[in-house]
């Protein structure tokens, strides 16, 4: 199995993550994409058309792809899924996710409008995307303070990707200040072994043997 990505790239860690929290990660290869590319990766290309990272290819040959369908096919793989099955447990699950991949794609945008000359930025994109980031942050701390739900799925993953993200590119933002629960919740995840093998920025992210005894 061969999962083509980034390791800055937030999506890409998302599914290295599941990946190990399954006990698949020592089974897959793990190709380094460099984002932006200079030339398309043929490898890529062939695999998903619109190649986006990340893009999963199983024993098969079968491609799969974008990050929330890569993250369900390979937490269906392990012991136990990360994808509640059914009821208010899954509904949940899925919510917390799309609210963390929705504000990483309005990350990468807002970085990519910074990288832009200072006089062609659309700066009042820049309030509408601060109020929305505000609001999701301010979703999660809520839902932080409420108390865990359940076991440990993928709207904990994602919202730990999330906020590692905003501590990796937007390293001046005070997020924390005003959100003490969930500050205390992301330094707890933060201690899984999925989370410690997985830095953003990293050379690779190489086949370390998962570990799901953490909690």
């Amino acid at each position: 199995m061969r999962l083509y990505g980034s390791t800055r790239s937030p999506f890409a860690r998302k599914a290295a993550i599941v990946a190990l929290e399954a006990g698949v990660w020592p089974r897959i290869e793990f190709i380094q994409i460099e984002m932006p590319q200079l030339k398309p990766d043929l490898r890529l290309r062939a695999a998903n058309p619109l190649m986006k990272l990340p893009t999963f290819v199983a024993d098969d040959g079968t491609a799969i792809f974008d990050s929330p369908v890569i993250c369900e096919f390979l937490s269906s793989l392990g012991a136990r899924s990360l994808f509640p099955p059914e009821g208010e447990a899954r509904w949940r699950a899925l919510t917390r996710q799309a609210l963390a991949d929705g504000l990483l794609d309005l990350l990468v945008l807002w970085r990519a409008e910074l990288r832009r000359p200072e006089a062609a930025r659309q700066e009042k994109l820049f309030d509408t995307w601060t109020y929305r980031r505000d609001a999701a942050l301010d979703r999660c701390e809520a839902d932080a303070a409420a108390g865990a739900s359940g076991a440990f799925d993928i709207g904990d993953v994602a919202i730990g990707v999330m906020l590692d993200y905003l501590d990796f590119r937007f390293p001046d933002l005070d997020w924390r200040g005003a959100r003490p629960a969930l500050a205390g919740w992301r330094e707890r995840i933060a201690t899984r072994p999925s989370f410690r093998a997985t830095p953003f920025e990293a050379d690779t992210w190489p086949p370390i043997q998962s570990d799901r005894s953490a909690s």
